[in-house]
C-alpha cells in the first residue's frame, strides 16, 4: 500500500512541491488515481470535494506537460467560478517548480485580459464551459492540441444546463486525448457522457462518508412553501442550538434567508458564490471559531467546511439528490457527539424524503410544528432559567438596593418583580410568534403524489420541443399548465437560432437555479416561452439583460 508521494513515480519537483504544502501521505483516491492517469488511462473518478481529488488530477498532468510549448496541453472544466479559482490555484502551487502557466478563465472577467494571456502561451487552462466556449467562438481559445480533458464535478454542471456547451468543447479538442471525470453522483447522464468520450475508463470509486444515523436524530416538518421562514424561527426558539448550519438552493437565498433571521434577532451570516476568497474564509474561520452561530449556505459554498461541533443542519430547500443531503447531515453528529438534522418539506416534495429514506437505509421523524403557546412557555422558562442563575450568584447588589427604595415607596415586592420581568421580555415584543397557514398532505403512496400537481420534474425535458407535437397544445395561453409554474418570455427565438439547451444553460447559470428546476419550453420565431418555478421568478428577472445566446443579450419577462 501507497504510504508517501514518494512512491508514485511522480517528478521530484512535484513531490518537493506538494511535501512543502504539507502533505506527505496521498488519499485514497490520489493513490489510486494518479498511477492510472501517469500511463494514460481514462479515469472515471467517483468521489467528494474534501478527498483530495484536485491533485489526484493535477499531479499526473503537471507530471507529463512540457512546460513553455506555446500551446494549451490540459484543460480542466469546473461548473462555478470559484471551482475554476480553487483548482487553478492548486494547480499553480503544486507546479510552481515546473514553471507550469496556469489560466483560469470564467465569467465576469474582462475578454480582453483572458485573451492576451492565451497569446502568451498557456500550458493549462481551469475555467467554466460558458466562457471556454465563447473563447472558442471568437478563434481566441485552440484546443487542437490538448492532451488531457479534465470535466470537475460533473454532475453539478450537468444540473446547471451545460451538457451541450460541454460535448461542443470536447468536439474541439483531439479524439486520442486522455479525460478524467469526477463526479459526487453518477446519474443516468454523466455515465452517457462518460460513454460517448472517454475510451474504457478505469473506475474508482471512494465511498461516501457512511451517515453514522445513532448519532444523528432525523426530523421533518410539513410546510406550506410560503411559511418556511415563520416554521424556521419557531425551531429556532425551541431547539437548545449551539452551532448550526443551514442549507438552502441557491446564492441569492442564502443571502435573503441571512438577512430575514438577523432581522427576526437571531444573526446569521451567508457564504455563497458571490463572496471572494478572501472573504469566505473570513466567513468560515468566524464560524469554526464560534463568533458566528447560524451560517447559511449553499452545496458548493459550503464544501470545505469541516467543523466536528455542529449542532443542528437544516434543509431549509430539500437537495435534489440523495447523496447530498447524506452529505449535508453528516457535517453533524460528528466526534462522538450527537446532532440534529431537520428538513423543512413541502407536501409535494414528500416523494422526494422517500427516495432519500431509500437511499441513506434510515428515517426521518415527522414531527409536529411547536405552536404559538410551546414558544411562549418556552420563551419564559428560558427567562425563569436566566433569573435563577442571577439568583444562585447572588451577584445583583446595586438591583437589590434600587428593590429595596421602591419597596420604600410603597410598591409590592411582588409588582416590582412583575415589572422587571416586563422589561427583561420587552425584546420579545420585536420577536412577534408568526402564523403558519394549515398544510394540506396529499397521498404520495408508490409517489402517485407526485404527479397531483403537475407532471414530475423528469418530464420537462420531454416537452422541450419547437412548438412541435402534442406539447403544442400547451403553449397557446400566456399562463403556464403547471401549478407553480410561470410563463416567461426570452425576446430570441428559431431565427436566432436557439435551442432548448440554450434557454436552460444561461437562465441556470445566471439565475443560479438548478437547470432541472426549469419546465416545459417552447421555441417560436421571434422569441421562446419557458416555464419556471415560481419561487425562481425573481431571480431569473432580476438577470434579465445578463442572459446570451451566442452571444446575444436576451431580454426576459413575465408573461
Amino acid at each position: 500500500m501507497t504510504t508517501e508521494f514518494t512512491q508514485l513515480d511522480l517528478h521530484p519537483q512535484l513531490v518537493q512541491a506538494v511535501t512543502e504544502l504539507g502533505y506527505t501521505e496521498p488519499t485514497p483516491i490520489q493513490s489510486a488515481m494518479i498511477p492510472l492517469m501517469l500511463v494514460g488511462h481514462d479515469v472515471l473518478g467517483q468521489a467528494q470535494t474534501g478527498t483530495g481529488k484536485t491533485a489526484a488530477f493535477s499531479l499526473p498532468i503537471l507530471h507529463t506537460i512540457e512546460p513553455g510549448q506555446g500551446y494549451v496541453q490540459a484543460l480542466v472544466m469546473a461548473p462555478t467560478r470559484e471551482l475554476a479559482m480553487q483548482v487553478s490555484k492548486a494547480i499553480y502551487a503544486y507546479g510552481r517548480y515546473r514553471q507550469i502557466r496556469v489560466l483560469s478563465i470564467y465569467g465576469g472577467q474582462a475578454y480582453g485580459r483572458q485573451i492576451n494571456r492565451l497569446k502568451k502561451g498557456v500550458d493549462i487552462i481551469v475555467g467554466t464551459p460558458g466562457r471556454l466556449l465563447d473563447l472558442i467562438k471568437q478563434k481566441a481559445l485552440d484546443l487542437s492540441r490538448v492532451q488531457t480533458v479534465v470535466l470537475d464535478e460533473a454532475d453539478e454542471m450537468l444540473s446547471m444546463g451545460f451538457i451541450e456547451d460541454i460535448k461542443t468543447i470536447l468536439d474541439e479538442t483531439p479524439e486520442e486525448r486522455q479525460t478524467a471525470l469526477f463526479s459526487a453522483t453518477l446519474p443516468v447522464r454523466v455515465r452517457q457522457l462518460a460513454d460517448k468520450y472517454m475510451r474504457d475508463p478505469q473506475a474508482v470509486t471512494i465511498k461516501r462518508k457512511q451517515l453514522t444515523v445513532a448519532a444523528i436524530e432525523q426530523r421533518y416538518y410539513l410546510v406550506n412553501a410560503k411559511d418556511k421562514l415563520a416554521v424556521l424561527t419557531r425551531l429556532f426558539e425551541m431547539e437548545e442550538m449551539t452551532s448550526t448550519l443551514i442549507f438552502a438552493r441557491t446564492r441569492i437565498g442564502t443571502g435573503e434567508l441571512a438577512n430575514e433571521l438577523t432581522v427576526r434577532g437571531f444573526p446569521a451570516e451567508a457564504l455563497n458564490g458571490d463572496l471572494s476568497q478572501d472573504a469566505r474564509e473570513r466567513v468560515m474561520n468566524r464560524f469554526r471559531r464560534g463568533q458566528i452561530q447560524v451560517l447559511v449556505a449553499t452545496d458548493v459554498a459550503a464544501r470545505g467546511l469541516d467543523i466536528d461541533d455542529i449542532s443542528h443542519v437544516f434543509n431549509y430547500d430539500l437537495p435534489q439528490d440523495p447523496e447530498v443531503y447524506v452529505h449535508r447531515i453528516g457535517r453533524t453528529g460528528r466526534a462522538g457527539k450527537t446532532g440534529i438534522a431537520i428538513s423543512l418539506l413541502t407536501p409535494q416534495e414528500q416523494w422526494r424524503l422517500r427516495k432519500i429514506e431509500q437511499y441513506s437505509g434510515s428515517k426521518a421523524v415527522k414531527t409536529a410544528l411547536p405552536t404559538v403557546e410551546d414558544v411562549q412557555m418556552r420563551r419564559e422558562a428560558r427567562l425563569i432559567e436566566r433569573m435563577e442563575v442571577w439568583l444562585k450568584r447572588d451577584r445583583a447588589r446595586r438591583e437589590r438596593e434600587i428593590v429595596a427604595q421602591l419597596v420604600e415607596s410603597g410598591y409590592n415586592m411582588i409588582d416590582v418583580a412583575a415589572a422587571a420581568l416586563k422589561l427583561a421580555r420587552a425584546e420579545e415584543k420585536q420577536r412577534p410568534i408568526p402564523r403558519v397557514s394549515e398544510v394540506i398532505e396529499r397521498d404520495f403512496r408508490s409517489g402517485n403524489g407526485r404527479r397531483r400537481n403537475g407532471r414530475h420534474q423528469g418530464q420537462h425535458r420531454q416537452n422541450h420541443q419547437n412548438g412541435n407535437g402534442r406539447s403544442r397544445s400547451r403553449f397557446q395561453s400566456k399562463k403556464s399548465h403547471e401549478n407553480g409554474m410561470v410563463r416567461l418570455q426570452l425576446n430570441a427565438g428559431k431565427a436566432q437560432g436557439v435551442r432548448p439547451n440554450d434557454v436552460v444553460g444561461t437562465i441556470a447559470f445566471h439565475a443560479d437555479i438548478p437547470g432541472r428546476s426549469i419546465g416545459a419550453i417552447h421555441i417560436q420565431p421571434e422569441s421562446t416561452w419557458v416555464d419556471v418555478p415560481e419561487q425562481f421568478v425573481g431571480q431569473v428577472l432580476a438577470k434579465s439583460g445578463s442572459y446570451q445566446i451566442h452571444r446575444q443579450a436576451i431580454d426576459v419577462k413575465r408573461l
